[in-house]
């Protein structure tokens, strides 16, 4: 049984450990500065903090710049209606909006103070809520009942210049909206045309149905339904609700049986069980059912399904296909919002991300995230309308439109380029963009030729075809019929242009490579006939084409062990300085913003002294490669001789023969790792250590250490990792694992084509 289906008392005991466990809530605030000593101490507080308080005192847009307030939304709600509890009160509330925080947070990196008001009177609440716009970017209300947060919207949008945005109204909205047109397009019906019933007169419905009419929709064609039934024209209650009125309609039907005859489309924001199949059965051919009723949906996904099989179904719930989740919608418009200094949260803004949303679902989905959902299918169709929450692009799509809407229609304080948002955005997403801002410069300056043994892997025509749009190479793919690879790009819609196509087994090449290799090994155990056996493998034949210069480098591995690809390069490529010399693998590691890398996690078991020289001398010149200085910290349980053994010894003689090599080298050791990650301690214990800052190349003794650091590391710790880098080859190769994503493939084929630029 999955954690989604647990039972209630089961569920209920979990619930209660988790937001008990360890420190209370699921909060905490932390600083985003140093505060460890008594400097730190007077320029957070007195006397330093008295400066900028001066400076936002003539000018209050510094605000901005010196606090949080930029990226600070108040999350505000009287607990007047939490999620399907009801009117539970302020304080009873509380754990929701704590849990908007940290959603906030996780999808967006917005920083959230949730606040809970102990006030029913809507004018009350909304005095009080003016009172703190020095305080925050932007105001997200939550969880306040209809229709007193129709009024507390309205006035607060009225006085304040800054975004509010009452979640319960426009993010169901926007995110069913954008369900909506895409379901729309997949029956081949135009929103003008259709019948669309709407379960549920509250802000959810209210708002849904007001933006479905921007989005289209006939305003004669909507009809709705609160718990009496369908509001009609003569029911006796039309001037009660203001927000309600404009949906009374001419129309016979009384009640939801009545009137979902013949619709397109069913819209709930309701109560569990409303739909009933017989329901379903009455409505229009190919429909529409968006039963969003939380935790339990107006008819479960099974029971509409069985009464329409042509029905397209979305829900609330996370196990069913189509979930309609906010989250897709109020971090990235806040982030959109926020980033533009926009006043407003406005119409545009909102369409904007309903548009975002739409035209995300229709792209391929990366495996990262299609892992996070136990690999299940997502492919545009009736069972993936919508992306799904954890996808990161969601950040991309959505607030670079909304920031873009606040600029164009006037409300953005702060007019930024665009195109160059995107960038930061993606960087966000990405986080291997800024590791590998400057080797993405060098490659596109001159794209290598890369050939990639694999070339009919999913993951590999992804890749090349990323590869080939933004100019970071020139992929050769080797394929067994070109044809059917050509048809495998059109089918995953990626473009081949740029690329090309090798069919190496009846390759023109294959006679050439076949005596090229037998010269290379026959006096090494190659026979002619092992050759011409050899080279009808694509392992094989592509280190022959960065041997013979058909091809810069290689990069393959995604389909078979790490041995079966690295043998034969060695054979036929070999290492950088002939017989004796080994290669080696390294990862780089981002971890609050410093990039460090550590060698060797990949080949070299336990290294002597020359070949522990060989992967310092391997990790020196990539790092030149790349645009770092080195500074060399070898790695040992002892620190600078506190005890001695063979080990210490070695590491001392290599630290020798490095700074003969390289005479102004920064390298240091042996020593722990945690020293050498303390620059403080090290020049305090050690001052005459020549690593006066952080390295950032680790060197290990062997590789179980530095195998392991690096398994943990990934597991343990929210550093950033791509690897592993392979060096010391004559020609750049580069080995990608079998559980490589597409980013990592893409990273390391740049990596390899900087590599060509070795002296």
């Amino acid at each position: 049984m999955s954690d989604l289906h647990l039972p209630k008392n089961r569920l209920r005991k979990a619930a209660l450990e988790y937001h008990s466990m360890g420190r209370k809530g699921k909060i905490e605030v932390i600083s985003t500065k140093p505060f460890n000593t008594a400097k730190d101490l007077s320029l957070a507080y007195t006397p330093g903090v008295a400066i900028p308080c001066l400076e936002i005192e003539k000018d209050p847009h510094k605000a901005t710049e010196y606090t949080a307030k930029g990226n600070l939304v108040g999350v505000i709600t009287n607990g007047s209606a939490v999620l399907g509890l009801g009117n539970i009160g302020a304080l009873a509330g509380k754990p929701v909006m704590e849990g908007k925080g940290i959603l906030f947070k996780k999808f967006a990196d917005i920083d959230v103070f949730d606040i809970e008001l102990n006030i029913s009177d809507p004018k009350k609440f909304v005095e009080v809520v003016k009172t703190m716009e020095p305080t925050f970017g932007g105001i997200n209300l939550e969880d306040i009942k209809a229709p007193e947060c129709f009024y507390i919207e309205e006035e607060l949008k009225k006085t304040m210049n800054i975004p509010v945005f009452h979640d319960d109204q426009h993010g169901t909205a926007i995110i069913s909206g954008a369900g909506l047109v895409n379901a729309l397009e997949l029956v081949g019906k135009k929103i003008e045309d259709i019948k669309i019933v709407i379960v549920g007169a509250g802000a959810a419905g209210i708002a849904s149905a007001n933006l479905y009419m921007k989005l289209g929709a006939d305003p004669q064609k909507i009809f709705m339904c609160d718990s009496k039934g369908v509001l009609y024209e003569g029911r006796g209650d039309e001037d009660r609700n203001k927000y309600k009125k404009p949906f009374f309609k001419k129309t016979n039907a009384k009640t939801l049986d009545e009137i979902i005859e013949g619709a397109d489309v069913f819209a709930g924001f309701s109560a569990k069980g409303i739909l009933k199949k017989a329901m379903v059965k009455k409505m229009a051919e190919h429909p529409l059912i968006f039963a969003m009723a939380n935790p339990d949906p107006e008819i479960t996904y099974e029971d509409a399904k069985e009464a329409r099989p042509d029905a397209i179904i979305a829900t609330g719930r996370s196990d069913y296909p189509n979930q309609i989740n906010n989250v897709l919608g109020f971090p990235y418009i806040f982030r959109g919002a926020l980033d533009v200094e926009s006043t407003a949260i406005n119409d545009e803004m909102q369409l904007a991300a309903v548009k975002a949303l739409s035209q995300l679902a229709k792209e391929e989905v990366p495996d990262e995230v299609k892992q996070k959902y136990g690999n299940e299918p997502m492919e545009f169709g009736p069972d993936y309308i919508i992306p799904k929450p954890f996808d990161p692009r969601v950040l991309l799509y959505t607030a670079s439109a909304v920031a873009e809407a606040a600029i164009k229609t006037g409300v953005a304080k702060k007019i930024i380029d665009i195109e160059q948002y995107r960038d930061e955005l993606l960087s966000k997403i990405d986080w291997t963009r800024n590791m590998m801002r400057n080797i993405y410069v060098l490659s596109k300056k001159n794209p290598k030729k890369i050939v990639f043994p694999e070339g009919d892997n999913h993951k590999i025509i992804w890749a090349a075809s990323d590869l080939a749009n933004d100019k970071l190479a020139k992929p050769i793919l080797l394929v067994d019929n070109k044809d059917k690879t050509i048809a495998k790009f059109e089918e995953l819609n990626h473009c081949y242009q740029g690329i090309e196509f090798i069919e190496y087994k009846t390759s023109p090449l294959y006679n050439e490579f076949v005596d090229a290799y037998y010269k290379m090994r026959q006096r090494k155990g190659i026979t002619q006939r092992k050759a011409l056996k050899d080279m009808k493998s694509k392992y094989y034949f592509a280190p022959m084409m960065v041997k013979l210069g058909y091809a810069d480098s290689e990069v393959g591995g995604i389909e078979a062990s790490y041995p079966y690809v690295l043998k034969p390069a060695l054979e036929i490529i070999g290492t950088e300085k002939g017989e004796g010399q080994v290669v080696s693998g390294m990862h780089w590691i981002k971890y609050k913003n410093r990039s460090i890398f550590i060698t060797d996690t990949a080949v070299n078991v336990d290294p002597d002294e020359i070949e522990l020289l060989d992967i310092v001398s391997n990790g020196v010149e990539a790092l030149k490669r790349f645009k770092f200085q080195p500074r060399v910290a070898m790695l040992s349980y002892s620190n600078f001789g506190s005890v001695r053994d063979i080990n210490t010894d070695k590491i001392e003689k290599v630290i020798e023969l490095a700074k003969q090599k390289y005479p102004d080298l920064i390298i240091d050791g042996p020593m722990q790792a945690d020293l050498a990650l303390d620059p403080e301690r090290l020049n305090e214990f050690y001052p005459f250590s020549n690593l006066h800052d952080i390295p950032n190349l680790l060197v290990c003794p062997n590789l179980n250490s530095a195998n392991i650091a690096i398994k943990l590391l990934s597991k343990l710790s929210n550093s950033h990792i791509i690897g592993p880098i392979m060096e010391g080859f004559d020609k750049p190769v580069q080995l990608v694992t079998r559980s490589s994503d597409v980013r990592n493939i893409i990273n390391l084929a740049t990596i390899s084509g900087v590599d060509t630029l070795r002296p």
